[in-house]
């Protein structure tokens, strides 16, 4: 092989370490069996949430995930394999690969990365499974509206009880 060649290898394989390194999460999928508009459509939908997804060789991959410190993913690397980086929210990758593999059977998760932790199959679809972060952020905030809602059905009771005393 050309040293060019390795080099370009090389930079590949630093690119993809960076990409480890900086993601919130990272989903590692099958996506034999998928038509060309399917892999589209998945595309489509994991950047308008943000997360980019490439297909990258193997060998790459598992030099990449070697040089972050991941270790245990090479099992996952075999046949073709997509991959899903997410920077900001660790939830997107997995709920939306999650929800296109119920409706493309072809769809396969295989693993992943959460928060600079490697993450099994199982962990992957727990992870989907959790509300979005805007969901998360409304449970949140109706549990602190609670007790001052509770308070304001209070005064009005005594207000319309007092009320009524006068009538």
């Amino acid at each position: 092989m050309s040293e060019a060649a390795i080099a370009k290898k090389q930079s590949i394989v630093e690119e993809v370490t960076a990409k480890f390194n900086d993601a919130a999460s990272v989903v590692i999928a099958d996506y034999r069996g998928l038509t060309v508009a399917e892999v589209t459509e998945l595309r489509k939908q994991l950047r308008e949430a943000g997360v980019e997804m490439k297909v990258i060789k193997n060998s790459i991959l598992s030099r990449a995930a070697k040089a972050a410190g991941l270790e245990g993913l090479d099992e996952v690397f075999t046949g073709p394999t997509a991959i899903a980086f997410s920077n900001e929210d660790v939830v997107a990758p997995a709920k939306i690969i999650d929800e296109f593999a119920s409706k493309a059977k072809a769809l396969e998760i295989k693993g992943g990365v959460i928060e600079g932790k490697v993450a099994s199959v199982e962990e992957i679809n727990a992870l989907a499974k959790l509300p979005s972060r805007e969901g998360l952020l409304s449970m949140l905030l109706s549990v602190l509206q609670a007790p001052v809602r509770n308070v304001a059905y209070a005064v009005k009771a005594v207000a319309d009880k007092k009320e009524e005393e006068a009538a």
